[in-house]
């Protein structure tokens, strides 16, 4: 059985991800991303915790508008899932981009602390990518 306030929590933290995406601010992002961090991009792409900071910090990647609703979320002991979609108005290296995805994100619980391991972006077909 899921624990309502590990799916708020999780909501809650979600919510703070992008928002610290959105306003580059690669400080909250270290305090919500686990240190072995896989951040999978839509096109395929995989930075580790570090290089997505880099990233961010150097400006590679601007999210102008981000909007993300989950659709689920599951949690299984200290793992959560969530299900949901990240529709997006990027700039990668100057160049703007519309991203629509499906997307999972995974969080890990270690001393009652969440935070970020994995996130895997799908696009969805039929949309400009």
């Amino acid at each position: 059985m899921t624990d309502l306030n590990d799916v708020e929590q999780i909501r809650l933290l979600e919510k703070q991800r992008y928002r610290a995406m959105q306003d580059g601010c690669s400080s909250q992002l270290l305090t919500l991303c686990h240190p072995q961090l896989a951040y999978t991009h839509s096109d395929g792409s995989r930075d580790t915790l570090d290089s997505y900071i880099s990233k961010l910090n150097s400006r590679h990647y601007i999210y102008h508008d981000i909007e993300h609703p989950v659709e689920d979320i599951v949690v299984v002991g200290n793992t959560a899932l969530v299900l949901g979609r990240m529709d997006a108005r990027i700039s990668v290296q100057g160049s703007e981009k519309e991203l629509r995805n499906s997307s999972l994100a995974v969080w890990v619980r270690n001393n009652n602390t969440w935070r970020l391991l994995a996130y895997q972006p799908t696009p969805s077909s039929g949309r400009e990518q």
